[in-house]
């Protein structure tokens, strides 16, 4: 069978033909990956009957940009050239932007693996690369365009400094979690630090097979700043991808590096990390582009909001209570969600990737219809918890939103307690209504360590 390059759209064509090029060979086959981010499987034969399987992995089209792709290639690209297990590169595309990788063999997360035994070794393996990886000369990572940071509060604030600028000028209303999630980070960034290493960014990201790590993935947030940042990132990892005893895991980094890790420097850049995607997400949600899968979008948003604040609270010692549970009741508009659902039931799909598109519809209608049974209650509740921090009720969530969020900018810490308490409640309240949708990542809580070695 002789494959279409146009079986997936007419865009992605000349994608195909670049694998081509770049491979040396003819494409057997195509697979796209069934997700929000195009990534594609191909099969490639060269001249001498010799089969490849690579993967053609683009930029984010919900986000409408192409440099992460270009940089994450970069990266990559330069931890090859180091030694470093990850994917071979064979070149950049620029238009569809992306890059052609190998595909590797190996499945991710420890909790899949075969015993307790596998799991330690896969990690302690891990840590001993990201070791190896922190212990690189910059030369080769400057050359590529990263620079350095230079003060504490930019070692503190990292990549995320980007998405946060990013933020601040596209956003469209007021988000008071966001909003003090980054102002908390800001006034308590570590003071003293001044060590600059290539970091992965959102580490933890590895395939294993048979007790060892195959290759490390996904270096698209990769940039130079505090060790301890990666050390950070685990715990965001570990909600998706279990990462073991991350206790453990910073005592093995310890060995493997002979460098000290001052825990708390480790949870704020825990926090800190988390904040990177309720920055990047709040701006899809507000104006979602069509690619883009509410619902999951939605869940990131929620769970890695209200995990830092927990890390917060359990960092600062600040109480943490549970909203109460409301009766939903049943609109006369209930009869259209169910219908809607039934529609999409019935909707047939063409192939895996559009069966995930129809998911996603699907579990947007079902968020949309315990939005109708228990939202407006909620959103009661609410507004009566969050008068005792404005000082007065405020009349719909718009004010609230923007009461929050002046109260926010004037915080000095002395609010600190308050709003965490308060905003985890609130989360807690959305989080309710999206539980018949969430699927992933439900009630999923960031490890505690002691916060001394």
């Amino acid at each position: 069978m002789t494959f279409d390059p146009e079986a997936h759209g007419a865009a992605w064509r000349p994608a195909f033909e670049a694998v081509e090029s770049l491979v040396g060979g003819r494409i057997l086959s195509v697979e796209r990956q069934a997700r929000w981010r195009p990534v594609f499987w191909i099969e490639v034969e060269r001249p001498d009957g010799e089969r490849r399987s690579v993967c053609f992995r683009s930029a984010r089209l919900e986000q409408g940009e192409d440099h992460t792709a270009r940089h994450e290639y970069a990266c990559q690209r330069a931890l090859e050239e180091q030694g470093i297990p990850v994917p071979h590169v064979y070149g950049y595309c620029e238009a569809p932007a992306g890059y052609v990788m190998d595909r590797v063999p190996g499945r991710p997360d420890l909790a899949t693996a075969e015993s307790p035994e596998e799991r330690d070794a896969v990690r302690d393996e891990f840590i001993e690369i990201l070791a190896r990886i922190h212990a690189l000369p910059l030369e080769p990572f400057r050359a590529i365009g990263l620079a350095p940071k230079r003060t504490p509060l930019e070692l503190a604030l990292g990549d995320t400094a980007d998405g946060i600028a990013r933020y601040r000028r596209l956003r469209k209303r007021p988000d008071p979690v966001v909003d003090f999630l980054i102002d908390w980070c800001e006034r308590n960034a570590p003071p003293g630090r001044s060590e600059n290493v290539f970091l992965t960014g959102d580490s933890g990201q590895f395939l294993f097979e048979k007790g060892r790590v195959t290759a490390l993935l996904d270096v698209e947030l990769a940039y130079l700043g505090d060790p301890l940042a990666d050390l950070g990132g685990l715990f965001s990892r570990d909600l998706s991808e279990k990462m073991g005893d991350l206790g453990v895991a910073i005592d093995r980094y310890e060995a493997a590096s002979g460098r000290a890790v001052d825990r708390r420097v480790v949870l704020y850049h825990a926090i800190r990390f988390a904040l990177t995607t309720p920055v990047g997400t709040t701006l899809a949600l507000a104006t979602p582009h069509v690619a883009v899968d509410h619902v999951q979008y939605l869940t990131w948003y929620l769970v890695y909001a209200r995990n830092p604040l927990e890390l917060i609270a359990y960092r600062e010692g600040i109480p943490l209570e549970e909203p109460e549970r409301v009766e939903p009741v049943t609109s006369p508009w209930r009869v259209g969600h169910d219908l809607l659902e039934a529609k999409l039931d019935a909707f047939e799909t063409p192939d895996a990737f559009g069966a995930y598109e129809k998911d996603a519809m699907r579990r947007l209608a079902r968020h949309l219809a315990e939005a109708d049974r228990i939202g407006p209650r909620l959103l009661e509740q609410d507004l009566d918890d969050v008068a005792s921090l404005l000082g007065r009720r405020p009349a719909d969530w718009r004010e609230r939103d923007e009461q929050l969020s002046s109260l926010v900018a004037a915080n000095a810490g002395e609010h600190d307690a308050g709003l965490v308490h308060y905003l985890v409640r609130r989360i807690r309240r959305e989080e309710a209504i999206l539980a018949p949708a969430q699927r992933d990542l439900v009630d999923a809580r960031m490890q505690r360590i002691p916060l001394s070695g």
